[in-house]
């Protein structure tokens, strides 16, 4: 399995959030049932090659030393990865399928390597079996369902391969998970044929969903009862506190998104402008021209920065801000006094592993931003850097002007 690259979070591939390009205050809700892929059939896709995050890191920064405990140690056995995203066009609709490629070592699989093609649907009903065979559990956010306005007749590629990055890095933490990557449902979303999985889906519950209200009823006394331990009122006051900061922090974060595209636009605008004013202006022409293409290397890398922002940062805020809807407890519903020990094991348990990984992940985004943040300065400067020696130069030689 060497070579075989699996993200694991956004700055090492785990891949979205899946939120296409700015689409603040235009998102329209669509009914349980209908899939988000419909859109119009003159629709082209290209390959979503697998995300890698990689990047080279700057000679002058500190940053880059900076490594997590957390990647001395790999002891996975299975990987997963969703890329390749395909139009399909029926009578009715045309709908998007991602290909998903299994490579395991473990023994009940039949073999060591699996591809198949799902859509979004077929992830949503993994998530929904996992969340109703282990109700105290947490199982990872998918992309929301949306429509963004303006883009239902021509589907936006940008918006397909955000959304294969989020169901990459849904269908990765199921793997990470020790109990969810064992689940029979897991098993067969990875390695059905369509028809299989089909005609699986139409089976109905199993023995554990048939318990199902048995199994509800105690995960709900875990987040419900009044007189639960002092340890889950102090979990449900954490996620209370964490949902405003992580919510006003991708809030925020998209904003910033937005408008440093629009002084994107407007900084593509100079360029051209100075090369244009070159040609009217005998004496000053060259230092223009230099202007020109020292805008132009700077639009450039900003155009770099922003996509590294909207592509690596955005998805894991964005998913955590997701994941608080699961997390919060609720009061409404009856004690289940005789299973509550059970539950808060179990409860107890995932809490923990999920704290872990919500840590690990935001500390590596943030550590991978900044890199890149630090990465995008030193180039700008480098190039008006470049500039000023050379117009120093030229000043010096004519006697003109002190740059010092």
């Amino acid at each position: 399995m060497s070579g075989f690259v699996v993200d694991s979070t956004v700055s090492s591939g785990n891949s979205s959030v899946a939120i296409p390009t700015d689409i603040s205050g235009q998102i329209l809700d669509l009914d349980e049932d209908d899939d988000l892929e419909v859109f119009s059939k003159d629709t082209t896709v290209t390959d979503g090659s697998s995300f890698n995050a990689s990047m080279q890191t700057s000679p002058a920064s500190m940053i880059n030393q900076y490594k997590f405990e957390e990647d001395a140690e790999d002891t996975k056995d299975i990987f997963v990865t969703v890329d390749n995203p395909e139009s399909h066009v029926t009578a009715i609709e045309t709908y998007i399928t991602y290909r998903v490629v299994t490579k395991t070592t473990r023994s009940e699989f039949d073999s060591s390597e699996f591809e198949v093609r799902r859509r979004y649907q077929d992830f949503l009903w993994l998530k929904g079996r996992l969340e109703e065979a282990h109700p105290t559990l947490i199982v990872h956010p998918l992309p929301e369902k949306f429509v963004v306005k303006g883009m239902v007749e021509r589907f936006n590629e940008d918006f397909i391969e955000t959304r294969r990055r989020a169901l990459h890095r849904f269908l990765n933490k199921i793997a990470e998970h020790p109990i969810f990557s064992s689940s029979e449902d897991f098993k067969i979303f990875l390695t059905a044929a369509p028809g299989e999985l089909t005609s699986y889906k139409k089976q109905g519950p199993g023995f554990l969903s048939r318990m199902g209200e048995t199994v509800k009823a105690v995960a709900a006394a875990v987040r419900g009862v009044r007189n639960r331990p002092q340890e889950f009122t102090e979990m449900q006051e954490y996620v209370e506190a964490f949902s405003q900061k992580i919510s006003s922090l991708d809030k925020v974060t998209q904003r910033i998104v937005r408008e440093q595209k629009e002084y994107l636009e407007e900084l593509k605008e100079c360029g051209p402008t100075y090369a244009l004013w070159s040609q009217s202006e005998e004496e000053l022409a060259e230092p223009l021209k230099d202007v020109a293409g020292c805008v132009d290397r700077c639009c450039k890398e900003t155009e770099e920065q922003v996509k590294n922002l909207n592509d690596n940062l955005i998805p894991v805020l964005h998913e955590y801000a997701l994941c608080t809807d699961t997390l919060k407890m609720r009061d409404d519903l009856d004690k289940a006094e005789d299973r509550l020990e059970w539950a808060n094991n179990a409860l107890k348990s995932d809490w923990t592993r999920w704290q872990k990984d919500m840590r690990t992940d935001l500390r590596s985004a943030f550590v991978d931003t900044a890199e890149r943040n630090v990465n995008y300065y030193e180039k700008c400067l480098a190039v008006w850097e470049s500039f000023l020696h050379s117009q120093r130069t030229d000043a010096e030689g004519n006697g003109n002007v002190d740059f010092s």
